[in-house]
């Protein structure tokens, strides 16, 4: 790789250049931006999970006062597929007045019968989500090697049935946008993970031409998967400011986040698992199925919609037999959310090898090594074992003496993250100074700091020279920010407009090394003009695939169920790391993430009503300071890589980890995860039968029996 060996900025950790704006309040995010004029927009949403829309009357909400502006989300009947989808939209000179407006707008509806939760929606006689169609659907069964006879020459066999939890999209800032229109020209201020992609769908919506639309996006606060298009929000936006012929905001609500933005899809596996007796995998069959809302479809495995995922994962065993599904409930569609399918994925698999090691008598990170084929990851969880002190730490399931039980955990991950081709301009002014402008997005994570180390290393300056402009679509093109792709894709952009840069100075000022020391007197022989150049992306600068693993301590009390997480330890390929502080930072979110996804996230919905339940942060627990431990992070250093993105391969372990640190601690596999006290305490046999048999851990069991008991026709139909 030609970056350079001997650095005084990258791999090394520079403050981010946004700091002082962020932190005094500078900074503008989409919902600071107030153009002359501004009025207030909001949704009008559906309060039935299933109907069919008759008529709209919106003329009691036009004539209402302050309101400058009523549409209708869709023309004609249409059907309503889950509580909160959207009707209809108003702009007015307030809040209030909008709030008040949306009061007066009368549906004609026809509710029909709903079903919102999984387990519900697979029963023979639950309503059908989808005109008819059965609500669960299985993709083609993938077969490999002889499974049977596989499982019945093996040394050991674990059978288990593991679950994970919808998931929501709650970014600390929630979607929405800020429109303006200036004759036939519009400009949007959104929140999204890619101006450019926004663009095109306003275009493709709107029937305007591309050229004819500007999408900004100075700040953000987390996208993580959601913010990829404007959403019906960004359209139903622009139409109303184009109606009222002022510009409009709309930001969603939390309430408004928990229907309608796209969440992480759920799963329920069935995982049968087979060793020989060194512990090597030789047989694996997996029957999935999980949610992703009203539409069943079964996407490809780490799709970002589907309920599906990659099986086995990252392990290889001789021979395998897996099924997929997924079942539609009247509920928001599921959407990309950091690593989909992954982090589902990891969590059955993970759990199944650390049962299998115990019936083995095996060491968990032993039956790792023995299985994993990544010589990267095995080095990781050599490197990680002994920082860890996991030959001290380590015991047999449940062996803790008294009521606080204590266990260790371990996982890996894969991430096969590419690049999207980006660009960026780069001048050169006569006073030395540098301005760098690209077209991606800042979500939170550093791009503006990556941008400008880059800059600063490849021309010998201060850190201070470098001024770094992103997120306008009036700026050189690059792609959405997901997938872990943003840094591998501008960092060869910003390399390659420096070379350019460089060239070019010296042909106009005559110095043959115009860096450092003489890159002002160079930029002083431009006299007025400043120099301007395009950079793009160049192959051999970056690199897809990140390995990684961590490992989790906890502490279980057993009187209560509680779950206190005691400390993690990240091990993490990178490649090159561009900075060292960001990069860190990004290691540090994936984890809290992932806790969260182990121990408190999942959402709860209402039958009766099929209202989300637990919509806001008072009600839908997210990790906070006291809950986060000390993390501790080891970045493995690969500068012959390349730049390699790690934004998601270091949130999919964490969860795997932490549960199977609680099975080691209390002797016991709690399969259904966020590992809540009810389910500790179900696990050891410590509540009441009747309030056990309401647990998730029951319904898991249940449930493939169920599937198992339908019709062929409700449970092999083939979706595409």
């Amino acid at each position: 790789m030609p970056w350079p060996k001997e650095t005084r900025y990258l791999g090394k950790s520079a403050p981010r250049v946004d700091a002082p704006a962020k932190v005094t309040g500078r900074a503008k995010f989409t919902s600071d931006m107030v153009p002359a004029g501004l009025l207030y927009g909001a949704i009008l949403r559906s309060r039935w999970p299933a109907a069919r829309i008759k008529s709209v009357d919106l003329s009691k909400a036009k004539s209402a006062p302050g309101i400058k502006a009523a549409i209708l989300a869709k023309e004609g009947e249409f059907d309503i597929n889950y509580y909160g989808q959207e009707i209809a939209a108003v702009a007015g000179a307030s809040r209030q007045a909008v709030l008040d407006a949306l009061a007066l707008i009368v549906v004609n509806a026809t509710p029909r019968p709903f079903v919102v939760k999984e387990l519900d929606a697979i029963k023979p006689d639950a309503p059908s989500v989808s005109a008819g169609k059965p609500n669960l659907g299985f993709g083609q069964a993938k077969n490999s090697g002889d499974v049977d006879a596989a499982f019945a020459s093996a040394a050991a066999v674990i059978e288990g049935n593991y679950s994970t939890p919808i998931e929501f999209h709650h970014p600390l800032e929630s979607h929405g946008h800020t429109v303006a229109w200036e004759g036939d020209e519009m400009t949007a201020w959104s929140s999204t993970q890619a101006v450019f992609g926004c663009r095109t769908a306003f275009s493709g919506a709107l029937g305007v031409p591309q050229n004819k639309i500007r999408v900004i996006c100075e700040h953000m606060g987390g996208g993580f998967g959601s913010k990829f298009n404007p959403g019906a929000e960004g359209i139903l936006c622009a139409r109303l400011a184009q109606a009222a012929g002022a510009p409009v905001k709309l930001m969603l609500t939390r309430f408004e986040q928990a229907l309608a933005v796209g969440n992480r899809p759920s799963s329920y596996q069935k995982i049968k698992l087979a060793a020989d007796a060194s512990g090597k995998l030789t047989a694996f069959q997996l029957e999935s199925f999980g949610t992703p809302g009203f539409s069943s479809g079964v996407s490809n495995a780490g799709g970002s919609g589907g309920a599906s995922f990659p099986a086995p994962y990252i392990y290889k065993p001789e021979a395998t037999r897996i099924k997929q599904g997924s079942v539609a409930v009247n509920a928001g569609q599921s959407c990309a959310m950091r690593a989909p399918g992954h982090p589902v994925a990891s969590a059955g698999i993970e759990a199944a090898l650390d049962d299998l090691a115990a019936k083995l008598g095996m060491d968990p990170v032993e039956i790792r090594l023995k299985n994993d084929p990544s010589e990267i990851r095995r080095r990781e969880y050599e490197l990680g074992r002994e920082r860890f002190d996991w030959k001290q730490k380590y015991h047999k399931p449940g062996a803790t003496p008294g009521p606080i039980k204590v266990g260790i955990g371990c996982a890996g991950a894969a991430w096969m993250n590419g690049n999207r081709p980006s660009q960026c301009e780069l001048q050169a002014n006569p006073d030395g100074t540098v301005e760098v402008r690209i077209g991606t997005q800042d979500l939170g994570t550093g791009s503006r700091t990556v941008v400008q180390v880059v800059a600063a290393e490849m021309l010998g300056l201060e850190l201070s020279a470098i001024d770094v402009q992103v997120g306008d679509t009036s700026f050189p093109f690059s792609g959405p920010s997901g997938g872990s792709t943003t840094t591998v894709s501008i960092t060869p952009a910003v390399y390659d407009a420096c070379e350019n840069v460089l060239a070019e100075l010296k042909k106009a000022s005559g110095i043959d090394d115009p860096r450092g020391a003489k890159w002002k007197e160079a930029c002083g022989k431009l006299r007025n003009m400043p120099l301007r150049v395009i950079g793009r992306w160049r192959e051999g600068l970056s690199t897809g695939g990140a390995c990684g693993v961590q490992f989790a301590e906890v502490e279980v009390d057993t009187e209560t169920g509680f779950v206190k997480l005691r400390k993690i330890l990240v091990v993490q390929d990178c490649g090159l790391v561009v900075n060292k502080l960001t990069c860190e930072s990004q290691i540090n979110g994936g984890v809290i993430m992932g806790i969260g996804y182990a121990l408190y996230e999942s959402r709860v919905m209402d039958r009766a009503s099929g209202v989300v339940l637990n919509p806001n942060f008072e009600t839908y627990k997210l990790p906070g300071a006291a809950d986060i431990p000390p993390i501790d992070i080891l970045l493995l250093d690969m500068p012959e890589r390349g730049v390699i993105g790690v934004g998601e391969p270091c949130t999919i372990p964490t969860a795997s980890a932490i549960a199977n640190a609680v099975a080691n601690a209390i002797g016991v596999r709690v399969g259904s995860l966020p590992i809540t006290p009810d389910k500790v305490l179900a696990a050891l046999g410590k509540v009441p039968p009747a309030v056990r048999d309401a647990t998730a851990t029951l319904e898991l069991s249940n449930a493939f029996a169920t599937v198992a008991a339908l019709p062929a026709v409700a449970r092999n139909t083939t979706l595409s």
